[in-house]
This record gives structure tokens, C-alpha cells and sequence, in this order.
């Protein structure tokens, strides 16, 4: 599960340590993760995963899901209003820019 370092909300959003992990765990929906591995698959410092998990907590955005041994494992929370919306919007701009591309194609 490499993390690509360009995507659709990266894009419009910035690359703001909140939305890379935002957008990791839109990209891996099913799948939960330890802090550890958050950090290991996007390349950031797990002090700054730490801080960022607790604020997508809070929102609601994400939800502890179990736990193995001490670590916790997180979750996209899909039944969040928040992030029912963030999904809508990221498939509007899927959408946008696949519709964009064909009418570049189209035009050549």
C-alpha cells in the first residue's frame, strides 16, 4: 500500500500533514492501522501522526476500530456524515478530471 504523493484531494486540499492522513485512509476505506504503521506508509514522524489522529478522533472523522496487544488500530469512520461528504466531494472531482482528460484526448 504505497502512498502516492500526488492525489485528487492532495491536489485541491495542499499537502498538509491532516490531509495526507486524511487521504490515506480515504484510499485504504476497508483497512485499519496503528499509528506506526500511518506514519510508515506516508513518511511522517509518528508525533505528528499522534497529534493528527487525535484531531480526526475528535471530529469524528475516524474511530478507534480494536486493538492488538497496546497499539490501537483506526479507522475511517464511513457512517460520519463528515465523511460521507468528503467522499462525495473527492468522487465529484474524480469525475471532473477523468471528464476533463477525455475532452483533452478528444481535442487532439
Amino acid at each position: 500500500m504505497e502512498f502516492e504523493n500526488s492525489t485528487v484531494l492532495t491536489e485541491i486540499f495542499g499537502n498538509s500533514p491532516l490531509v495526507k492522513i486524511l487521504d490515506f485512509f480515504m484510499d485504504n476505506k476497508l483497512f485499519d492501522f496503528s499509528k506506526s504503521e500511518i506514519a510508515r506508509e506516508i513518511g511522517m514522524s509518528k508525533v505528528t501522526v499522534h497529534k493528527y489522529i487525535d484531531a480526526l478522533l475528535r471530529l469524528g472523522i475516524l474511530k478507534e476500530n480494536r486493538k492488538i496487544g497496546r497499539a490501537s488500530m483506526y479507522k475511517l469512520n464511513l457512517e460520519s456524515p463528515l465523511v460521507k461528504k468528503l467522499m462525495e466531494i473527492e468522487d465529484i472531482l474524480i469525475k471532473k478530471g477523468y471528464e476533463e482528460s477525455l475532452l483533452k484526448v478528444s481535442t487532439l
